[in-house]
């Protein structure tokens, strides 16, 4: 008989996946794929449609002071114990949640806790939580203690790159037990595959991000400090984009598409990828769906962090303004193959689902 697992989510994964929403799918999907879908079920902290009432707010506030983060509860972690004996592991998709590990552990629970990373959270949020936000200092304490919850009692610890894990091991004192990297479910359409038309003389820039400090900082000092100095059609998509457009004039003559239903148009349309991001944590997965699709890629160190990639052959490595300058420039004079296949093969072999199988069966025994 296989073994079952329950899996920790923040809530069920709809509509068009952000990084961390992929990669929760990838860690569940691996696992029906190791151990069969039947023996693989959900728990959600936050139900599908739930609204957030003023209390729920309030609640969450009083209760983060003992380290109950987003949503979660002494109620849904009493719900958690109750149905864990049930299975042989419980995954917890994301460490914010670290504290379930330390309940389970202290309930004499005899299974195998999973806590898995997609990043260092006390190191993410350090970078992402507004300066002047009402309470940051007690978030940021909250967030902390979950993640070293999840390095004292959790039974695996999982994460994405060797550098999370060094972090890990230098906050926290436990490296990861396992790493992981990115890897996506391959939606990129067949016929792309086909030889393709090269770059064209003013070259389509796609930027792709949410609405997070990372992304902001990264296209704002592209804009100031590149943009003037090519010719480029520079295009911007991404969740909540539409906002940071209205906040700054200097995005207001720029194309900008907020939430759009579908990504590929706009990755099959791009020449290049741009990924100015200069701080974060984990792995960039934009990144990696830039590789799906076979696009050149034109990014910093911290974009291609965890990725094993050539940059002159995906495209170029920049992490200033006058590197980006001088690799835009050049690739206006010297087009390449608007489809990159070098791109495309390193998907295949190290960042699709196949590829990344064999690594969870060892994270399930299996």
């Amino acid at each position: 008989m296989r073994k079952r697992v329950l899996f920790i989510w923040f809530k069920k994964p709809t509509g068009i996946l952000e990084g961390g929403g992929l990669a929760n799918q990838r860690n569940y999907q691996m696992a029906s794929a190791v151990l069969g879908a039947d023996n693989v079920d959900s728990y959600y902290i936050h139900a599908e449609h739930q609204t957030y009432p003023l209390w729920n707010k309030l609640r969450g506030a009083l209760l983060t002071p003992f380290n109950y983060w987003n949503g979660l509860t002494p109620g849904k972690v009493k719900e958690i114990l109750r149905i864990a004996p049930r299975y042989d592991f419980i995954f917890i998709n994301t460490t914010v949640y670290g504290l379930l590990a330390k309940k389970l552990k202290e309930a004499g629970y005899k299974g195998t806790v999973i806590a898995h990373f997609h990043n260092v959270e006390s190191i993410y949020y350090e970078a992402n939580l507004p300066r002047r936000m009402p309470l940051r200092r007690l978030l940021l304490k909250c967030v902390w203690h979950n993640d070293a919850y999840a390095c004292q009692y959790a039974d695996k610890v999982v994460c994405l790159n060797e550098r999370d894990s060094r972090k890990l091991q230098e906050i926290y004192g436990r490296k990861a037990d396992f790493i992981t990297p990115i890897a996506i479910a391959d939606k990129a359409p067949r016929t792309q595959d086909a030889p393709a038309a090269q770059t064209s003389a003013k070259p389509v820039c796609l930027f792709l991000g949410s609405d997070i400090a990372a992304n902001v900082e990264g296209i704002l000092w592209f804009v100031h400090n590149v943009l003037p100095a090519v010719s480029i059609d520079l295009r911007i998509v991404g969740k909540g984009m539409g906002k940071v457009q209205s906040q700054h004039p200097e995005l207001q003559k720029l194309e900008v598409v907020d939430s759009p239903a579908d990504l590929t148009p706009y990755f099959l349309q791009a020449d290049f990828m741009l990924l100015p991001i200069f701080s974060g944590s984990g792995m960039k997965v934009k990144t990696c769906e830039s590789l799906m699709y076979g696009k050149n890629i034109i990014g910093t160190d911290e974009a291609f962090e965890g990725y094993a990639i050539d940059a002159e052959q995906v495209g170029a490595r920049c992490n200033t303004a006058q590197e980006f300058i001088d690799a835009l420039r050049h690739y206006a004079a010297h087009p390449r193959p608007h489809h990159n296949a070098y791109s495309r093969q390193l998907y295949l072999s190290k960042y699709s689902p196949a590829a990344t199988e064999s690594l969870y069966r060892r994270i399930f025994d299996a």
